[in-house]
């Protein structure tokens, strides 16, 4: 029998870990579309090899100065990315704003098959913390 939002899809969790049983844990349903979303942030294009167009160009701003343009680019290259990599979501809003040597990004979005509303802040680091 199919459980509530089973049609969301259901996945190895990320990171990868073990459940008190000593599988390797899931995520289902929402929880599998706000870890797809981490993934394909923490994911520069290049670093899959079967799948090398995957992930988020972000990371080759890593060294740039903080500024007006930068927020704008990075702004850009997240929704660019998470439009192309997941489909289960419609972007409602990504704000980026800078705070010490990282930039917050936070992210609005919709579940397409039930219309919830989510949001999470991804944290991309500048430098090394």
């Amino acid at each position: 029998m199919a459980k509530r939002g089973d049609f969301l899809g259901k996945g190895w969790g990320f990171p990868l870990a073990l459940d008190k049983e000593g599988r390797l844990s899931w995520a289902a349903h929402e929880e599998s579309i706000r870890q797809s979303i981490f993934l394909i942030l923490a994911t520069a294009p290049g670093q899959r090899p079967m799948c090398p167009d995957f992930g988020c160009a972000i990371h080759s701003l890593v060294f740039e100065t903080i500024n007006t343009a930068l927020l704008t680019r990075v702004k850009a290259t997240v929704e660019d990315a998470l439009s192309q990599w997941e489909p289960r979501i419609i972007l409602e809003e990504i704000e980026v704003r800078p705070k010490e040597a990282q930039l917050l990004i936070d992210i609005s979005y919709r579940v397409r098959a039930t219309n919830h509303r989510q949001n999470l802040v991804w944290p991309f680091y500048l430098e090394e913390t």
